[in-house]
């Protein structure tokens, strides 16, 4: 195990009602904020409306600005900083989902840097400040409130790219299970694939002598694999929203991660394919991730066929662990075809020709290799978005 820090500044508000503390929580901070979000969703299921009404009820003004599209863009993050600007706003509110919390920590680090906030994203550029950010979570998935990273996408070239530090967790996190009832069965599953790939990035190690966290990732992965059909069939089960909820957040505030020597190829690979074609990030990531792993995955065998044996009930097949890795392997592409999510790069309504597959290899690696279970150069890139055809 490796020496480290684990700090979570991130206060969690869980459970039904705490929608009511937003204002409480915000008028700590400022009593002039932007409030940031995506479409009409959360003034159609009425959440807009209890948000506003506690921030009111707490003597906070809240400047909008909403249009947040999955894959959030560049272009909004600029409109923001320039409102924070011009209406001397100090504090940034997130109501949605990743993007939307991406948007507003991507818009609290460009207000008080002087050039171009992409700057954080396209370079490895220390962020030195930023505006405090609080967050109400309406879609588990990216784990964004409470972890140290955005990823914002530019329009020009389809880039998408991820900018990190530990001053852009959210000071709180306002967390509701039951506003997760009205998500659509295929964003649903889209979360249930972001949340596993943030565990298994985390989970897929050379590191000896993790087998707490490793337990720690199984847990976490089995939950989500057990919770997310019944939440497809019964939509407004609270115990299992709840825990598919608090999966996420869990699986990427980076507790998951201590001691360990983490991964993080297959998100790089899979912004490349959500930046240039919009697709779902967690539909991407459930045509990357199987295909990472058959690529990798005698790397080391008794990982993978760990993997099999505690999170999909594989037995271990001693005399063959290539075999058993590979029934984990199948076991997670047939867990994300259950759930009604794509596996294959044909499977999306989009063509996508060998050229195009070298233009996102060679995006994907243009700063070096990515990944350190293995690290993958651009040919290894290539070849994991043809193993996903």
């Amino acid at each position: 195990m490796q020496n480290f820090t684990f700090h979570n500044r991130t206060k969690i508000i869980f459970g039904r009602g705490t929608e009511e503390k937003t204002g409480e929580e915000v008028a700590k901070y400022s009593d002039k904020i932007l409030m940031v979000y995506g479409g009409g969703s959360i003034k159609e299921y009425g959440i807009y409306e209890k948000v506003m009404s506690s921030l009111e009820a707490a003597g906070v003004e809240a400047v909008e600005l909403g249009g947040v599209k999955p894959n959030p863009r560049l272009k909004l993050v600029h409109e923001g900083v320039e409102i924070c600007r011009e209406e001397n706003i100090d504090f940034v509110l997130a109501v949605g989902g990743g993007s939307v919390i991406d948007t507003a920590k991507a818009i609290s680090i460009g207000v008080p840097y002087e050039g171009d906030v992409w700057d954080f994203y396209a370079e490895d550029r220390t962020i030195e400040e930023s505006l405090p950010i609080g967050t109400v979570l309406t879609i588990p998935a990216a784990g964004s409130e409470s972890s140290p990273g955005s990823v914002i996408t530019k329009e020009e070239g389809g880039l998408k790219r991820d900018a990190g530090s530990n001053k852009l967790r959210p000071e709180f996190a306002i967390m509701n299970p039951e506003f997760t009832y009205t998500l659509p069965d295929y964003q649903t599953a889209s979360g249930a694939a972001d949340i596993m790939a943030h565990v298994m990035e985390r989970y897929f190690t050379h590191e000896p002598h993790v087998d707490f966290t490793d337990r720690l990732c199984e847990a976490t992965l089995r939950t989500v694999i057990e919770n997310t059909p019944i939440a497809l069939e019964e939509p407004e089960n609270y115990g299992v929203r709840a825990q598919i909820m608090w999966a996420s957040t869990v699986a990427h505030n980076d507790l998951l991660g201590t001691g360990r020597v983490e991964d993080w190829a297959s998100h790089p690979i899979e912004h490349e394919l959500s930046g240039m074609y919009d697709i779902t990030h967690g539909a991407g990531l459930a045509i990357i991730f199987p295909a990472w792993m058959e690529y990798v995955h005698q790397k080391n065998l008794e990982k993978f066929a760990q993997f099999a044996a505690r999170v999909w009930n594989e037995e271990v097949d001693f005399a063959s662990l290539e075999r058993t890795a590979l029934k984990g392997i199948e076991d997670l592409r047939e867990f994300f075809r259950r759930v009604g999510l794509p596996t294959r790069l044909s499977d999306l309504e989009v063509e996508i020709s060998e050229a195009d597959l070298e233009e996102m290899a060679d995006k994907c690696t243009e700063n070096g290799p990515v990944g350190n279970f293995v690290e993958l150069d651009r040919d290894d890139v290539l070849e994991i978005y043809n193993l996903a055809r």
